[in-house]
C-alpha cells in the first residue's frame, strides 16, 4: 500500500474507453457483493465502548462485514507474548470474542488479517527475531528461507484463527515485500537456473497458504495484489498458488486507471484466479500525516472502482470490497486520520456503493445513520458549521478540526518570519541574549495569544479523546499534531524571558 499512499496524484481523472461503463449502468458486482470495512488497530485502538458502538455504526452505514487487522493488540500467547504492544494493553480473550460477538449480532463477518510475509516490523522489530529478517537494516520482510519464520507465521495464524471459530475467510497481507531478494541466502537462492524474485515470493507464500489448507480445509485465503502485478499469467499458474489463494487488488487514487485495473483482474482470471475482491480506501490513504479526512477524494476512488466492476469480464467471480482505514502507514509512522473524523467519508462512500453513485437518497441515508441535519459528499470541516450530529465521537471531531485551523494558519506558521522576530530577536540576538524590550513585549504579546489559544483547544481534545482512546494516544496524537507548531513558539518566548532577565541583571551590575 505504501507506493500509492505516498505518490502525489497529479494526473487528471482518467479517461475510460467508451465501452466501459459507468458506475450508475451496473454496480450489482459491487453493491450486492461483500462490503468490509477495515478496522486497522495498529494505531488508536479505541476502547472497548467506542469500539461497541463505530462496529454497529458500520451496520447501520451498510457494510456486512469487518477486516480486522489486530496487529500488536492481540493477545498473543506463549513466546509470542512478546508482539503485544507496550503503549497500551491489548484485547484481552474475552474482548475479542465479545467483539466477534457484536459483530455478529448484526450481520457483520470477521475476516482477521495477519501479515505473513511484508510489513511484520511489528514482529521482527524485536531482537529476538532479528535473524527472521531478509535484511538486517529491513525491519518489514520476513526471510523466506528460514524455517523457524514460517513457524512463526502459522503460530501467529493459529492463535488468531483459534480466537475466532466463526471466520470462513483469513488475509494474510503479503504486499510490500520490500528488499526481498537482497538476503544473502536470497541471493544465493537466486543464483539457480530459472530461478528469480517472482518465484521466490510465489514459492514462499505457496507454502504458507498450503499450510492454512491442512489445518483450515474450509477457510478462504485473502492475500494483496501488488506483488503479482508484474508476474506473467503463465508464471502465477505455474505456482500451486491457484485454488489456494483470492487476490484483493488495492488502489487508493481518487482518479485510478480504471483499464488498467480492468486488464489485471483480467490477467488473474487467466491464471486461474477467478475469485478476486478489490480494496478502496475511506481514510488513511492521503499523506502519512494526514489529520482531516478528506471525504470528496475517498468518494471519488468508490465511483473509479465502480467503473472497474462495472467493466469484467463475467469470468470474474467478485467477492467484494474492502473499505480499507490505515490508522498507520506502518507499525513506525505516525497516526492517520482517527476514525470519528472519517466516519463522514465511510458512510458516504458505502452509500455510493449501494446506490452507484452519491446520489439523493445515498445523501439522506448517511444523514440518517450519522443524525445530522445538513450533510453533503463535501469535507468534514461543513459537519463542524451549526451541524446537529449524534453519533459518539462527533465532538472531537469537531474540536480538532478547529484546532487544526488554528495550527495550519498562516500566522502561526510564518511566526518566526515576521518582521519582528526576524528583525529583531533573530538567531544572533537569541543566541546573545539581546534584545530591544520594547519589541520584545510585542512579540510576547503575539506569541502568548497563539499558544494560549492552542492549548486551551488542546485541553477540550485530549479530554473527548480520552473518552474514546487511551491515554497512549492522546499523548501520541498531540505530540504529533501540537508540538511542531507550538515549540517554536514556546522556545521564542522562553529566549525572550531569559534575555531580558540577563539584561535586568546586566543593567543592574553596571
Amino acid at each position: 500500500m505504501w507506493r500509492d499512499k505516498w505518490q502525489t496524484v497529479s494526473r487528471k481523472r482518467d479517461t475510460v474507453a467508451d465501452n466501459i461503463p459507468g458506475p450508475a449502468m451496473e454496480s450489482l458486482a459491487l453493491s450486492k457483493g461483500k462490503k468490509l470495512v477495515h478496522l486497522d488497530l495498529k494505531g488508536a485502538p479505541p476502547r472497548m465502548n467506542y469500539l461497541r458502538e463505530i462496529i454497529n455504526l458500520f451496520a447501520d452505514l451498510g457494510a456486512n462485514g469487518i477486516l480486522i487487522e489486530y496487529e500488536d493488540m492481540f493477545p498473543y500467547e506463549g513466546e509470542l507474548k512478546i508482539l503485544q504492544s507496550n503503549s497500551h494493553p491489548p484485547y484481552s480473550r474475552e474482548e475479542i470474542i465479545s467483539i466477534q460477538d457484536i459483530a455478529y449480532s448484526r450481520g457483520l463477518e470477521i475476516i482477521p488479517l495477519v501479515q505473513t510475509f511484508g510489513h511484520l516490523e511489528f514482529v521482527l522489530k524485536h531482537s529476538i527475531f532479528r535473524k527472521l529478517r531478509e535484511v538486517s537494516h529491513c525491519l518489514g520482510t520476513l526471510n523466506p528461507h528460514i524455517k523457524q519464520g514460517v513457524t512463526l507465521v502459522m503460530e501467529m495464524l493459529h492463535q488468531v484463527m483459534e480466537l475466532h471459530p466463526k471466520s470462513t475467510a483469513l488475509h494474510i497481507g503479503a504486499d510490500e515485500v520490500y528488499m526481498l531478494g537482497q538476503g544473502e541466502q536470497s541471493k544465493e537462492w537466486l543464483t539457480n537456473p530459472g530461478y528469480n524474485i517472482h518465484k521466490l515470493f510465489l514459492s514462499y507464500i505457496t507454502k504458507v497458504a498450503k499450510g492454512i489448507r491442512e489445518s483450515h480445509p474450509s477457510l478462504s485465503v485473502i492475500m494483496w495484489d501488488d506483488m503479482l502485478r508484474r508476474m506473467t499469467s503463465d508464471t502465477i499458474k505455474e505456482s500451486d498458488l491457484v485454488g489456494l489463494v483470492q487476490p484483493m487488488l488495492w488502489d487508493y487514487s481518487p482518479v485510478l486507471d480504471v483499464a488498467n485495473n480492468i486488464q489485471l483482474m483480467e490477467k488473474y482470471r487467466s491464471a486461474g484466479l477467478s475469485k478476486q475482491w478489490v480494496a478502496s480506501s475511506f481514510k488513511g490513504s492521503t499523506t502519512v500525516y494526514t489529520c482531516v479526512t478528506s471525504t470528496q477524494r475517498h468518494v471519488d476512488n468508490h465511483l473509479q472502482w465502480l467503473r472497474v466492476a462495472s467493466g469484467l469480464s463475467p469470468g470474474i467471480d467478485l467477492q467484494g470490497i474492502a473499505l480499507t482505514g490505515w490508522q498507520r502507514y506502518d507499525h513506525l509512522s505516525v497516526l492517520c486520520e482517527l476514525m470519528p473524523l472519517s466516519l463522514h467519508s465511510l458512510a458516504s462512500c458505502l452509500q455510493t456503493l449501494l446506490h452507484g453513485s452519491f446520489t439523493q437518497e445515498a445523501q439522506n441515508k448517511v444523514m440518517e445513520a450519522l443524525g445530522t441535519g445538513t450533510i453533503d459528499v463535501s469535507d468534514i470541516e461543513r459537519l463542524s458549521k451549526g451541524s446537529t450530529c449524534s453519533y459518539t465521537g462527533m465532538k472531537l471531531a469537531e474540536i480538532i478540526v478547529q484546532l487544526m485551523a488554528m495550527l495550519e494558519s498562516q500566522e502561526m506558521r510564518d511566526f518566526e518570519s515576521s518582521m519582528y522576530v526576524r528583525g529583531w530577536f533573530s538567531p544572533y540576538h537569541r543566541q546573545k541574549k539581546i534584545v530591544n524590550p520594547l519589541i520584545a513585549e510585542q512579540i510576547q504579546k503575539q506569541a502568548k495569544m497563539y499558544v494560549e489559544a492552542v492549548e486551551l483547544k488542546v485541553l477540550e481534545v485530549s479530554q473527548e479523546m480520552c473518552l474514546l482512546y487511551p491515554a497512549s494516544t492522546v499523548e501520541e496524537w498531540v505530540t504529533q499534531h501540537v508540538t511542531p507548531v507550538l515549540k517554536p513558539l514556546q522556545d521564542i518566548l522562553k529566549d525572550i524571558h531569559t534575555a531580558m532577565e540577563d539584561m535586568r541583571l546586566s543593567i543592574n551590575d553596571s
